[in-house]
Formats: structure tokens, sequence, C-alpha cells
């Protein structure tokens, strides 16, 4: 009999083992394992320079009106950029990252007509945290097919309202209307955006939603997920004089 219990005992572990790992690694298949990152975040790096400014260890930024000047002229998407892709499934919002972006950026705060920019997305290095998910949505026809369509780009037409002025470390609303072009198909959208002028850089961070029909592609489903047709393209720009 003690050689039966012990028996069933470890069966019973071992079914208990493989259940829970088998169940980890569905999450993380299907989960979300990327947690999206604003450039407007205050960095601790700001938050001591401005603690020395202010004498306080709060990290109150300083304030400084920033000039036309300072602000006008030619600027590149710079390290550190990243845009995000999100889908909504049964489950929750699973968030992709890519940081393999570039682009310029014109701004002229005296002429509307002349501020414009352009990004540039490798799409192979679109990231979920998980690699097999990864292939199965580049590789896929009815997705991304990166093979075929191994960029994604933006190029902005609109830049409104255009801020009077700008203060240092002090977020300026704006929205910025143009085409993004996914798979060869272009979409006219609108990102619901802030601007920020800082140590020097120009943050940009925006949001908008297409749909996977957008672009000619099918909403992935499993047989466990159902997943919406909405997709969250949310940019988080980091911009440097060029």
């Amino acid at each position: 009999m003690k050689k039966k219990g012990i028996i069933w005992t470890s069966v019973i572990a071992a079914v208990i083992v493989i259940g829970v790992g088998g169940y980890a690694l569905m999450n993380d298949y299907l989960g979300n394992n990327v947690e999206i990152e604003s450039v407007m975040a205050p960095s601790a790096e700001n938050n001591e320079n401005a603690s020395e400014e202010t004498g306080s260890g709060e990290g109150v930024t300083a304030g400084a009106a920033v000039s036309v000047d300072e602000l006008n002229g030619e600027w590149n998407i710079a390290s550190g950029s990243k845009v995000y892709w999100s889908v909504t499934t049964s489950k929750e919002t699973v968030n992709f990252v890519n940081e393999s972006v570039s682009g310029s950026w014109t701004v002229d705060l005296n002429d509307a007509s002349k501020m414009a920019g352009e990004g540039v997305l490798e799409m192979t290095a679109l990231d979920s945290g998980n690699s097999q998910r990864d292939g199965h949505v580049k590789d896929r026809d009815d997705l991304l097919a990166v093979s075929q369509y191994p960029e994604a780009t933006f190029t902005a037409t609109a830049i409104t309202p255009q801020a009077a002025e700008f203060t240092e470390g002090t977020a300026v609303p704006l929205t910025i209307e143009g085409t993004l072009t996914v798979k060869g198909v272009e979409k006219a959208v609108t990102f619901d955006s802030n601007a920020m002028y800082q140590n020097g850089q120009l943050l940009l961070s925006g949001t908008t939603k297409v749909t996977f029909a957008d672009f000619g592609m099918t909403s992935p489903h499993t047989v466990v997920l159902e997943t919406e047709n909405d997709l969250s393209v949310q940019l988080e720009l980091i911009l440097a004089q060029a």
C-alpha cells in the first residue's frame, strides 16, 4: 500500500508540475510581456538636476521659457525612441514594441505650413517578449508578412494647434495628422499628442487607432482567445537637433 501511495503521489505531483509549467508557457505566449514607457515620464537624472536647481528633493522642473530659435529647425529621431502596437484580446491588452525607428522632423513655429515629419519602422524588430508569437505575427501573409513588407512608415501632413511658446519640461498638446503605411497600404490617421522640450531634446508622445482590416490583415484568433479588430499605435519619440 505504501508503495502504491508513493507512486500515486509521484504521478499527481508530476501532473501538477506539468500543468503549472504548461500554464506558464501558455500565459507567456498569450499574455502581455511589454510595458509601455512614456518619454514624458521624468527620469532620475532630470529629477536630480531639478532638485539641485530648486534646493529640494521633490524633483521640481525649473520651467524656463524656451525661445523659438531653440525649437525651429531640423530634428532627427534619436536613440531611445519607440513605437508601440497594442492589441486587445479577451484576456488582456498585449503590447508590441519597436525600437528600430528613424526619421526626421521640421519645426517652424512661425509658419505652420512648414511643419513636417516622417518616420520609418523596421518591422522585423517588432517585439512582444515572446519570439514564437513574434514569428507568427511577422511571418503570416494575413498579418505583417515582413519578408515582403519589411518597413512601415508615417508621414505627418499637418500639426496643430501651434503653441505660441514652450516652457522647459512642460507638455504642449497638439494634433498630428498624416499617413500611416503598413504592408504597402496607406491610411490617413490622427495622433492625439503631446510635445515637450527638455534638456535640449524634443519629446513627442501620441496615440491613434487603426484596424487590422485597414491594412488588409486578418484579426488573429486562437482556440482560447478572441482578438479585437482595433490596433492602438503609440509614438514615444525623442528628437535631437540635426
